[in-house]
């Protein structure tokens, strides 16, 4: 897998298991995201290549979080970057309320 669909991989997990106010760790998300072992230098290179992404929390140690503040940066990549489909994306970001401001939406 590419380091784009790696990303993505990781983004969705970073999704599906978001507990508000809780960051995920490292581990943790390698482990939900499910990449093959071979996978886990590239995925270990996007984990820090996202620490530093507007739509990311970097709580150090304790992990990575979503930017509730961000969600519209985030959306757009989802859409543009990993081609997730519009009602994915709003079914994913239940608390984002930005759609309008979105030419795909």
């Amino acid at each position: 897998m590419e380091k784009p669909n790696v990303r993505c991989a990781i983004l969705s997990t970073l999704i599906a298991k978001h507990r508000w106010g809780s960051p995920m760790d490292d581990e943790a998300l390698l482990a939900f995201t499910g990449l093959g072992p071979n996978q886990e230098p590239v995925a270990r290179d996007v984990i820090d290549d996202l620490r530093a992404a507007r739509y990311i929390e970097n709580c150090g140690k304790r992990g990575l979080k979503l930017d509730s503040s961000e969600f519209q940066m985030l959306a757009d990549v989802l859409y543009y970057d990993c081609e997730w489909e519009p009602f994915e994306i709003e079914s994913r970001l239940k608390h984002y309320e930005g759609w309008s401001d979105h030419d795909w939406a």
